[in-house]
């Protein structure tokens, strides 16, 4: 189990590489060291793009299960109907299309560490088989008789208020409880003011030797654009526009960033949770226009490009009343 900070502003957890020196991102190392000894259930809370995974990881890398698998779960793009299958496995026969016998993801995290990524997507019905497992580290495949022991941690993110969904009725209070025994927060890009430019030569050096190109330097314009703007979108935005700019621009010239908004930030007024909701939403209504548009409305291309499950992108596409068929 090791730390090395350099001068950079990069921090090795066990070979894994974390870039950041703010002291709200420092605060957030911190405490995943100091949690990840423990082996209790692990709350990952912070906005979309902001390294909750790679949180996660890290927490893994420093606990005594390191050595044994990490097993990452979007429960987002879980349907209600295979959750328990998913999850807990089946037998032989259990179901129509139950061929042969299977093992859920709680037995190929045996020893391990279970992520579920997007825990307040879980359905009811996924909430309540989640619940039983960490009350009573027990499961049984569906279509099995003897319940199984389970020997794994749990570390879950949400980059939602659960309290609210709590008194929405829309997340149970007592599996809240069992998931929020230690908890972390990434904070989101906004409040890491020294780590964007970290972060942008970081993610340039890494696209050149994966492109066999010289690591370009940023514009001087692109540099103050960068500092001054919100990222709605955070870590992952920043990544994304930087490797298309970088892909798009030619060898060993300086990389820009066309269409950054300088003093952005000066427009997040009121109250907190306010103006994050009003500036992610922005973000993710501009981003889904510009990928349907690019892609024609065809959602199976647009969730390959996004990097995110078809079913997510479904909803996030619903949620902002946009409709394929405008952009086919």
């Amino acid at each position: 189990m090791t730390q090395n900070a350099t001068m950079t502003g990069e921090t090795t957890f066990s070979g894994m590489r974390l870039v950041g020196e703010s002291f709200t991102f420092r605060e957030a190392l911190r405490r995943i060291e100091r949690i990840a000894p423990y082996d209790v259930p692990v709350l990952i809370e912070g906005e979309t793009g902001t390294g909750k995974e790679l949180a996660a990881r890290a927490v893994h890398a420093l606990s005594p299960r390191r050595r044994r698998a990490f097993v990452p779960l979007n429960c987002g793009t879980l349907p209600d109907a295979l959750i328990e299958s998913e999850l807990f496995g089946h037998t032989k026969g259990a179901f129509t299309d139950a061929r042969e016998a299977k093992g859920g993801l709680v037995a190929a995290a045996e020893g391990g560490t279970l992520f579920l990524d997007e825990v307040d997507s879980l359905s009811s019905h996924g909430q309540v088989a989640l619940l039983r497992l960490l009350q009573d580290s027990e499961y049984r495949p569906v279509g099995g008789r003897t319940p199984l022991r389970a020997n794994i941690r749990i570390v879950a993110a949400t980059n939602t208020e659960l309290n609210s969904a709590v008194a929405r009725g829309c997340f149970r209070e007592d599996l809240l409880f069992r998931l929020r025994v230690l908890t972390v927060t990434m904070p989101p890009l906004r409040e890491r003011d020294e780590d964007v430019k970290l972060l942008a030569r970081s993610f340039l050096a890494r696209f050149a030797a994966q492109y066999g190109r010289p690591t370009p330097r940023l514009t001087e314009e692109t540099e103050g654009a960068i500092s001054s703007y919100a990222w709605p979108g955070n870590v992952r935005e920043l990544e994304n526009r930087l490797l298309s700019a970088f892909l798009l621009a030619e060898p060993e010239a300086p990389v820009r960033l066309p269409g950054l908004e300088p003093g952005r930030r000066t427009a997040d007024t009121g109250l907190f949770r306010e103006a994050r909701a009003r500036t992610i939403a922005e973000f993710e209504r501009r981003y889904l226009t510009t990928l349907l548009r690019r892609v024609g409305g065809n959602m199976s291309r647009a969730s390959r490009e996004a990097g995110k499950e078809r079913s997510s992108l479904i909803r996030l596409v619903r949620k902002h009343g946009l409709k394929r068929d405008d952009f086919a």
